[in-house]
């Protein structure tokens, strides 16, 4: 995801010059020539960083650096070399930096990278120290580094509230939580969430669903009926299972995406769209661009920023704890009497299962067994489908041969994995010198 950058300046041949430096550099690019142009420019898009000229037409540049830090925008002056006084007051107002002009743009980009990493990290802490209810926080994911990084992904994406997601992954392994989630914790968050599966009914019935309809009443005048996308004004909308859009509503989902504006069934006129798009898709898009089933430019344009959302067996253990744990609380909460914990025999074989169902699959086993342990402390292994009952238990799994140089071998190859094949640290954890792990790694013919 690009960082975008707002550049206002009087002088138009600085801003085309400018710009074109950080279009180059891969920044989204704005451009204002005065100072309540670029206010009204900050509220809309939330650039990273404010690159301001002291000199503007109108409200000058302390009054609109005032303004803008009321805004907690970052901002970097451009100044003139008559104005270092007035460039040490505005440091003083909070900016970040100042250049004199002519500025030496390599020093610009360098100053911008600097305070726009400082911006994103902010937003980042500031999104991540948002809550809901136990159980419906992004957390839930896991500890791992790769959730963690999932997590990471997912809040820095949240923070650019028009970035199109797309949200791939088998069936059940909770895309569509994640999309709520990731409306729940970005600018958004006030507007509605509206949700789209319905891709079966005849695309001359969910054209008008989507985007609405006019026609003429008997009094000529237009009788107009809103769609989905006006219903989701402000907020976000979820298109589930993007890959079954019929193939008429692509142009128009795709006109919606790149020009923010869209038409009504029957209107003659545009209309503006303030909705971010979410979608999800198990299924493999480019597959079906090759069998001309879904256009080319449409799933570019979604893939801005794609999210792969792991299933429950590539998962750790801890990480498949996090979720158990996670959809029990929230589980507790609609269940009367529901058991207050989960045995220790059960837990083994919950966190022991494949989950072909994924997460989907385990927040109805969790279900049944906290409706069937009604009234008792803990869930039980009786409590559980027959499956879990059936499989064998730690005490009672059949014995599978395996000679000490073979346990061996398994085991440092297991370590080292964990470590990302750092030596020096699975050393440390085998107990061993890190020569002699290298021995056993030759001898072994172990390769990572």
């Amino acid at each position: 995801m690009p960082d975008s950058v707002l550049l206002i300046d009087d002088d138009v041949n600085v801003l085309r010059a400018i710009g074109q430096v950080f279009e180059r550099a891969g920044y989204e690019v704005a451009r204002e020539l005065d100072a309540e142009s670029g206010l009204a420019a900050y509220d809309r898009l939330r650039p990273e960083v404010v690159v301001l000229d002291l000199h503007l037409p109108g409200m000058d540049g302390i009054e609109a650096l005032r303004r803008f830090r009321e805004r907690n925008a970052s901002v970097v002056l451009l100044t003139g070399h008559g104005d270092i006084a007035t460039a040490v007051q505005a440091m003083q107002l909070g900016a970040e930096n100042f250049l004199t002009k002519p500025v030496d743009l390599e020093h610009l980009l360098a100053a911008v990278a600097r305070v726009a990493d400082k911006v994103r990290l902010r937003r980042l802490n500031e999104l991540l120290l948002l809550r809901t209810a136990p159980g419906e926080d992004l957390e839930s994911l896991g500890d791992s580094p790769p959730m963690r990084e999932l997590i990471k992904q997912v809040g820095l994406v949240a923070l650019s509230d028009r970035t199109p997601v797309l949200f791939g992954g088998e069936s059940g392994v909770g895309k569509g939580w994640m999309a709520r989630m990731l409306h729940q914790v970005s600018p958004r968050a006030s507007g509605p969430f509206v949700e789209v599966v319905a891709w079966e009914k005849d695309p001359g019935i969910l054209d008008p669903e989507l985007f609405g309809s006019e026609r003429l009443g008997e009094q000529e005048a237009r009788e107009r009926r809103p769609g989905l996308v006006e219903t989701a004004a402000g907020g976000s909308i979820y298109l589930k299972e993007i890959a079954d859009l019929p193939a008429e509503l692509q142009p128009k989902l795709l006109r919606l995406l790149e020009t923010r504006t869209f038409r009504r069934v029957g209107g003659t006129r545009d209309l503006p769209a303030d909705v971010r798009v979410l979608a999800a898709t198990t299924q493999d898009l480019s597959a079906l661009i090759e069998a001309g089933r879904f256009r080319e430019d449409l799933a570019y344009r979604l893939s801005v920023m794609p999210v792969t959302v792991p299933p429950l067996r590539d998962r750790t253990r801890e990480d498949r704890l996090s979720l158990l744990l996670a959809l029990v609380n929230e589980l507790q909460r609609d269940i009367s009497g529901a058991a207050s914990a989960v045995g220790p025999e059960a837990l083994d074989r919950l966190l022991g299962h494949a989950w072909p169902g994924n997460a989907r699959e385990m927040r109805n086993v969790l279900e049944r067994a906290l409706i069937l342990a009604r009234g008792q402390q803990t869930v039980g292994l009786e409590h559980l489908p027959g499956e879990f009952r059936n499989r064998p238990g730690p005490g009672d799994r059949r014995h599978t041969p395996m000679t000490l140089d073979e346990l061996e071998r398994a085991h440092i190859e297991r370590t080292l994995r964990h470590h990302g094949g750092n030596r020096t640290r699975a050393a440390q954890e085998l107990g061993i010198s890190r020569a002699t792990l290298i021995n056993k790694i030759k001898r072994y013919a172990l390769t990572l």
